[in-house]
């Protein structure tokens, strides 16, 4: 069995220097506010589709986003 991905994650970072809540961020990518929480928490490794949104509705890459450690 595979090990859990464990991603190094700015989300929450960039989405409050945006001035967005989880809410609205979450209404931008047409998701709920738990998937926001969820992300930003490391609970849930996004989709390549939802990351790649989350970055378009943020204004920055993925790989601002999200990295894998080192």
């Amino acid at each position: 069995m595979a090990a859990a991905v464990r991603l190094l994650n700015r989300l929450k970072e960039h989405r409050t220097a945006a001035g967005l809540t989880q809410a609205e961020l979450a209404a931008k990518v047409r998701v709920s506010r738990k998937t926001i929480n969820t992300v930003e928490n490391g609970v849930f490794v996004p989709s390549t589709e939802l990351a790649l949104k989350l970055g378009r509705a943020l204004g920055v890459s993925v790989e601002t986003l999200f990295q894998l450690p080192d």
